[in-house]
């Protein structure tokens, strides 16, 4: 049954309308795996050698054992933002005489292989080698290590669907967690409660003593059962009926029909960004992306490279209209061909979705100016880079958008979520970052800093002025391509 669940997958594959898409996002992973897989085996090949640099005359392994907390604790909090249970289509196999426990059996191993419970061991492996070899460990006890590794890193990966579970879904029970958390973390750094001592103590009476291993390893087969008897208690369509029901938000926005014909577009979308998980998501990304002049300002490297200052600009203040704006009109993917039945008039559609990043742009930049302690450069360079989005960037996502048809499910998690990204949003890219860096650089070596300022600014103002023409040459391509993006929102990715 197991071979049939893979075949079955298979062919979802290759099948599937979004095969190219998919194919493309997949050889990108996979360069992106083989870095990382390389980045973790030279940290286990360089470990050793590292420990006994900064710890000399101590115990590498019982060093090593010490900081095997931590590493759980950041492998924890990054299984929970990007890791997901493996997934697949239930509703055919409902129908079918198909046992239910092999097809929870099969997502739960198939879990197993992830390169998440790859990268642990290409830094443990090589690091019992070396202990081995130049170490003077004896071999047993480094094999023993090594399981034990495994062991702990199979537990944390059955652990992570748990907390998702029952965390991931309201923040009454993520907030405890947390508290509990930061109360442990704050007890291990100031001593209090030694956590990561006691734990690679447990760690090294395991090697010292082979027969706990049997204990340790039993920790993974419990968390599996505990994950198993999960997902076979809401292995139905109907699983989610039962729930008890939360009262909706009830706002109607009515603030927003001061803005003319425009209005019932801005209360579509805003009502979209506040209700539904990935579009909201935006706006939590371009509020903690406001901090990312710090890394930049404060450090003395970048002042003699201040070209970068003009990508930290433009992403300040442009980090919503980026987020949001490439993925337009895929938002609306779920009802557009609706919407496209009625009499709107395209340029007002497309008017709506200018004002409300152009809004954006003014907000973010007015939150970026305290950034002028940094020098008022900075504060000319940003506004530049503010006028520059709102003129350039915010027709170019726009332009951009008539080429979606990539639909994009709203209540998707949007770590790691490549549904709706086609070749647009990679091409789009250029005129958006790379354009105004090289513009920039070209007219600052041979004009000067004020003079390369200006030109983004008055590139800025120049389509802000073109802003009726841009907008209905735009409808009549958006009008054009109209049959092309609803026929693209109505596959399903699978």
């Amino acid at each position: 049954m197991i071979k049939h669940f893979i075949t079955l997958q298979w062919k979802s594959f290759f099948r599937s309308a979004s095969l190219g898409k998919d194919l493309g996002v997949r050889i990108f992973m996979g360069f992106l795996a083989l870095y990382f897989m390389g980045s973790f085996l030279l940290l286990g090949i360089a470990l050793y050698p590292v420990l006994t640099e900064l710890y000399p005359g101590e115990d590498q392994l019982s060093t090593a054992n010490s900081l095997v907390l931590y590493w759980i604790a950041a492998e924890l909090v990054c299984r929970f933002f990007i890791q997901t249970l493996p997934v697949m289509d239930i509703r055919p196999l409902l129908l079918l005489p198909v046992k239910k426990g092999k097809a929870i059996h099969y997502l739960l191993l198939k879990s197993v292989f992830s390169l998440f419970n790859l990268f642990p061991l290409l830094v443990a492996i090589p690091f019992a080698i070396y202990g081995a070899a130049k170490g003077g460990y004896e071999p047993r006890v480094m094999f023993v290590w090594i399981v034990a590794v495994c062991g702990l890193v199979l537990s944390v990966n059955f652990l992570n669907f748990l907390l998702k579970k029952k965390l991931a879904g309201t923040m009454k029970t993520f907030f405890p967690f947390l508290l509990v958390v930061l109360a442990l973390a704050l007890c291990e750094y100031f001593e209090v409660l030694p956590l990561s001592a006691l734990f690679g103590s447990l760690l090294g009476a395991v090697t010292a003593y082979p027969v706990l291993l049997c204990v340790l390893l039993l920790l993974p087969v419990l968390l599996y059962m505990v994950n198993y008897a999960t997902l076979k208690k809401h292995f139905y369509l109907d699983a989610s009926i039962g729930r008890k029901g939360v009262q909706g938000s009830t706002a109607d926005m009515g603030w927003v029909r001061k803005f003319g014909d425009i209005a019932p577009f801005l209360q579509l979308d805003l009502k979209l960004i506040w209700r539904n998980k990935r579009p909201k998501s935006t706006v939590w990304l371009s509020l903690f992306f406001l901090a990312y002049g710090l890394m930049c300002y404060t450090n003395p490297a970048y002042r003699d490279t201040p070209v970068w200052y003009v990508f930290v600009g433009i992403f300040i203040s442009g980090a919503f209209m980026i987020n949001f704006g490439q993925f337009i009109p895929s938002w609306d993917s779920p009802y557009y061909g609706m919407m496209m039945a009625q009499n709107i008039p395209l340029k007002k559609y497309l008017a709506s979705k200018y004002g409300l990043m152009g809004f954006s742009v003014v907000v973010l930049y007015l939150l970026s100016v305290p950034y002028v302690y940094f020098g008022w450069e900075i504060l000319v360079l940003n506004t530049a880079c503010a006028l520059y989005n709102i003129g350039v960037n915010i027709p170019v996502l726009l332009y951009a958008g008539a080429y979606n048809k990539k639909r994009v499910e709203l209540d998707k998690s949007p770590f790691l979520n490549y549904q709706g990204t086609g070749a647009a949003q990679f091409v789009v890219i250029l005129p958006l970052i790379v354009f105004p860096v090289i513009l920039w650089l070209i007219v600052r070596q041979f004009v000067s800093f004020d003079a390369a300022s200006s030109a983004l600014a008055l590139l800025g103002i120049t389509g802000i002025m073109l802003r009726e023409p841009m907008l209905n040459a735009m409808a009549k391509l958006y009008k054009k391509r109209k049959y092309v993006a609803i026929n693209g929102f109505k596959q399903r990715e699978s």
